[in-house]
């Protein structure tokens, strides 16, 4: 067993019982002892205030610290997104006749990607619109018709009456009657099927109509254009290559203005809200700031995280899709003290606070949150306004002890 540590731990802790339990001996021993001793009241003189500290309890060292309002903030892991992404696909098939455009170039929307062969198409779109003047040629025709079996069902009803009137004063036999009778009933029966003709004419027209519309449309196809403005993220089709309804002809990306998208935790997202400033800082060291644009309001069933969307301005498009983002989040401000980090402490249930100094000096501890960790040192919450908090010592008092404390400047 090594003999010099042990030696070592009980000075030391001889002289931090002294420090701390024997200060005024010590310091009536250091202004009588050696030019080394004086080094050791110096260093005492440098921790503590030049103030007298109060009689009767355990000398320890504190700060009168008052609340100040930070702003608060959340901060996420996330990464970039592209505002909008899509594959454009053929809807009709045929032969790529156009030259196909470079992955990495900057397309306009309505700017053509794929042209299409026509083949028979214009000859099919001549045809339907042949049948179309057709069908329209017919309604005239129907329409003549109908007025001609009018007219005959007018000369039956003439005929009809004076057969009647005949055939009462004797003057015409039954037979005639019935003959004029049937005369009319044939006229009606005529009038029925030219107003036929007439439907039949106009269905022809509403067919030959869709038939063009069709052929129009299936030409527009050939052609296929960009939805948006972006960039190309692969080739276009290339020259040659037969395309069918649902073939890739290339993929665009959006990328001015940029998404930030990052994760909120449950117990955070009550501080996140639409339309919060929020910043990042990107893997390549860029600063942007932006505003929340999208949150959530049904959690990762895996995480229970909250998506988060914060859009961003990117004119010269340098933010590329998918890089790691730091976002910063700014929620509602609050109160907080700023403390040195040495100053927190743990109770006996592990439970982070510090020892504070209530009106009669006696050391009580106060469980506090962590807020931000600063340069200048800790922000945390769960104080009262105004405080006196344990800086040195805060190890060697418990609750209920009473202390004499030596107060120094709070940090600002």
């Amino acid at each position: 067993m090594k003999i010099i540590p042990v030696i070592t731990a009980i000075l030391v802790s001889a002289f931090l019982y002294l420090l701390v339990f024997e200060r005024d001996s010590l310091l009536d021993f250091a202004q009588s002892s050696s030019p080394a001793d004086d080094t050791v009241a110096s260093l005492e003189a440098a921790v503590v205030d030049q103030d007298a500290p109060t009689s009767g309890g355990v000398g320890v060292v504190a700060i009168h610290s008052v609340s100040q309002r930070i702003e608060s903030a959340v901060i996420l892991r996330g990464r970039t997104e592209a505002a909008r992404q899509v594959t454009v696909a053929a809807e009709t098939s045929g032969l790529m006749i156009s030259e196909p455009l470079r992955k990495g170039g900057y397309v306009n929307a309505g700017e053509q990607l794929c042209q299409l062969d026509p083949g028979a198409r214009q000859a099919q779109l001549a045809e339907t619109k042949a049948r179309l003047a057709e069908a329209r040629g017919r309604v005239p025709e129907a329409q003549a018709s109908v007025t001609e079996a009018l007219a005959r069902v007018r000369e039956a009803e003439i005929n009809l009456n004076v057969a009647r009137q005949l055939s009462q004063d004797g003057y015409a036999s039954e037979t005639r009657l019935v003959s004029a009778q049937a005369a009319m009933d044939s006229a009606s029966a005529g009038v029925q099927r030219a107003n036929s003709a007439v439907s039949s004419a106009q269905a022809g027209i509403e067919a030959a109509q869709a038939a063009v519309a069709t052929a129009e449309r299936q030409i527009d196809q050939l052609s296929i254009v960009a939805p948006f403005a972006g960039l190309l993220e692969t080739d276009t089709a290339e020259l040659g290559s037969l395309m069918q309804p649902g073939s890739p002809c290339a993929t665009i990306i959006q990328l001015n203005p940029i998404k930030l998208v990052g994760y909120v935790p449950e117990t955070d997202v009550s501080k996140v809200s639409l339309g919060a400033i929020a910043g990042a800082r990107l893997a390549t060291g860029v600063q942007v700031q932006g505003q929340v644009t999208f949150l959530s309001r049904s959690a990762d069933e895996l995480t229970r995280t909250f998506r988060v969307e914060v859009t961003v301005a990117n004119d010269d498009m340098s933010i590329s899709d998918g890089q790691t983002a730091e976002i910063v989040v700014a929620s509602e401000g609050r109160t907080a003290h700023l403390i040195a980090q040495s100053t927190l402490t743990l109770d006996d249930d592990g439970v982070l606070g510090v020892r504070t100094i209530d009106a009669d000096n006696i050391a009580t501890f106060m469980p506090v949150t962590l807020l931000r960790d600063t340069a200048q040192g800790v922000w945390v919450s769960d104080l009262p306004e105004m405080v006196d908090i344990i800086t040195i010592g805060q190890e060697f008092v418990i609750d209920g002890v009473r202390v004499a404390p030596t107060y120094q400047e709070a940090k600002g």
